[in-house]
């Protein structure tokens, strides 16, 4: 009897430990109608695997994980499409740690459907969007200087229904066009429709004091100075720009709506 309760009391505590020197694996992402696959290692010791529990969103996971690969089967959890799960692996801390084979599966990627944009006179941008699935920041693009250039960031409400958004552009002289984008796992980009507007302003100008090292512009624009082996050197927005740190010889410049050859003496 005794003998019987000390191997009892031995695998309760090796329990016990397994758990407590053991490690959590936490994958986070949304939902994607994808099933996660896992190779699992023989544990460092030699005896067993490297996964002993899987739990998704708090709730154990009844997937065989005891073999050197398995799937994390996430359709048997009522789980809509968009939902954020969290996948929780417990491993034992001996060297080993589970590899995920395909972690872009709750990765989220961009679901949305652009339903409108417009661009006003003021350079307003709006954009109503439909089916969005995860929350991910829609880019604002406009096109300049032979490029679409990022101009900012609005975050995506992140849901099926009827969702609307605005920016605040800067509009160039002559025709400006526009568009959003929005960016998921790795290289999956969706973009919306381009929406132009033709901005009769007049075009931003320049004049470069020597003495001071400085450019003026007009009125503030945003601008890309390149030295000419076409590494970007300077960027931003403003109506005059510090070039006292630049060597004197010819730099490739972008302002307004304009691209320019520039040399600092």
């Amino acid at each position: 009897m005794i003998r019987h309760f000390c191997i009892l009391f031995w695998f309760i505590c090796a329990l016990s430990c397994a758990d407590a020197f053991g490690g959590t694996m936490i994958l986070e992402g949304t939902y994607q109608n994808k099933n996660l696959y896992v190779q699992n290692s023989i544990a460092s010791s030699g005896v067993g695997f490297c996964a002993y529990e899987v739990r998704i969103n708090g709730e154990l996971s009844w997937d065989e994980i005891n073999s050197s690969a398995f799937e994390i089967d996430l359709s048997l959890y009522n789980l809509g499409y968009g939902q954020t799960i969290t996948i929780a692996i417990k491993h034992k801390d001996d060297g080993c740690l589970p590899k995920i084979i395909n972690p872009e599966a709750i990765k989220p990627n961009p679901t949305y459907e652009t339903t409108f944009i417009t661009v006003d006179e003021s350079g307003l941008v709006k954009w109503a969007t439909v089916n969005e699935t995860s929350k991910l920041p829609f880019v604002i693009e406009q096109y300049k200087w032979n490029k679409w250039i990022p101009i900012g960031e609005v975050m995506g409400n992140g849901v099926p229904t009827t969702s609307t958004y605005g920016f605040q552009a800067n509009l160039i002289s002559g025709l400006n066009k526009f568009r959003i984008k929005q960016k998921g796992y790795i290289d999956k980009t969706k973009f919306s429709p381009t929406v132009s507007l033709n901005n009769t302003a007049k075009e931003v100008s320049y004049v470069y004091l020597r003495k001071k090292r400085m450019i003026n512009f007009s009125e503030p624009t945003g601008y890309e100075v390149y030295n000419k082996f076409g590494e970007l050197v300077k960027k931003g927005f403003g109506d005059k720009v510090s070039v006292s740190n630049l060597t004197k010889e010819t730099f490739y410049m972008n302002y307004g709506n304009t691209q320019s050859e520039i040399y600092l003496r």
